[in-house]
């Protein structure tokens, strides 16, 4: 099983100055630990009590972020944990995923999702449409990848996107492109678009072991009449880890034999004492050694 770590908040003690060298001891001590992969959130508003923060707290831009992990790092896959489709034009944002991908040596994700934070796009000032549209945005934005992939230059018409002369020049190095993830759980549209474009999905685990599973049952539904082979696409889950609080080794490890027999294969840990070090270090020391007892 890989594991990876997301880091979704930037309030560290010292302030803004700060964050850079925190977020270097963060992401060069979990590459060595052993965490497959490295992710941020896309938003410029922190989420509402997600540990307790509220919106004006301090946000960094994700793909300015990943870049600098980029450079930090040299195994660690990463990725934005997901893009929202609202806030970048699809042909900028997929120069943005190709930069990443050949700045990182061929590590980049592309997550993505139809984003969510109706107050954030408002209070930025960004056009937030309804979820149909927002939908709609979304699969413009996947056929636009799976077509500007496939080629050097391609002429692109979607429902709300167009791009006449788009160019795939320099190619990322991934083989045969970035992994294209999908997050959420939505049965008709999102769950649909996973069998049909992705190579890897994203279920959040506060939606509870039950609908986790439900979810993978409609993704493999939806394979089934596409035709797609299931197991090719890889499961990631979202989940959030108290070390130095509530959670445990052994509560950790138990989270994710669960896990790995529903069929994830990736788990991605939120963990809000991050910036103290030692949970990864807990990681490194007695969580990873006891992934082989279980998962392959």
């Amino acid at each position: 099983m890989n594991i990876g770590l997301q880091i979704p908040s930037f309030k560290y003690p010292g302030g803004t100055a700060a964050i850079r060298p925190k977020l270097k001891e963060i992401v060069t001590t979990a590459e060595s630990a052993g965490f497959y992969s490295l992710w941020v959130m896309d938003h410029y508003y922190q989420i509402k009590d997600l540990f307790g923060e509220t919106y004006t707290d301090p946000m960094m831009e994700s793909y300015t972020t990943l870049g600098y992990f980029a450079g930090l790092t040299e195994k660690a896959y990463l990725g934005v944990l997901v893009t929202g489709v609202i806030y970048r034009h699809p042909a900028v944002l997929m120069k943005m995923v190709n930069t990443l991908d050949i700045l990182s040596a061929g590590r980049a994700y592309f997550g993505i999702g139809a984003a969510w934070y109706e107050a954030e796009a408002k209070g930025y000032g960004i056009p937030y449409p309804s979820t149909s549209k927002r939908f709609e945005m979304l699969e413009d934005n996947l056929k636009l990848a799976k077509a500007l992939w496939g080629g050097d230059e391609v002429s692109f018409e979607g429902k709300h996107f167009a791009a006449p002369a788009i160019t795939n020049n320099p190619r990322p190095l991934s083989i045969p492109h970035p992994r294209i993830m999908i997050g959420g759980t939505g049965p008709n549209k999102t769950l649909r678009m996973v069998a049909q474009y992705a190579d890897a999905c994203n279920i959040g685990d506060w939606v509870g072991t039950e609908n986790m599973q439900k979810a993978l049952d409609t993704l493999k539904e939806h394979c089934d009449s596409l035709g797609r082979d299931y197991d090719s696409i890889e499961k990631t889950a979202l989940s959030t880890v108290h070390l130095t609080g509530k959670d445990t080794v052994d509560s950790v490890i138990k989270r994710l034999k669960v896990l790995s027999e529903m069929g994830f294969s990736h788990v991605i840990f939120n963990m809000p004492d991050v910036y103290k070090i030692s949970p990864l270090e807990t990681f490194a020391n007695e969580i990873f050694p006891e992934l082989n007892t279980y998962a392959g």
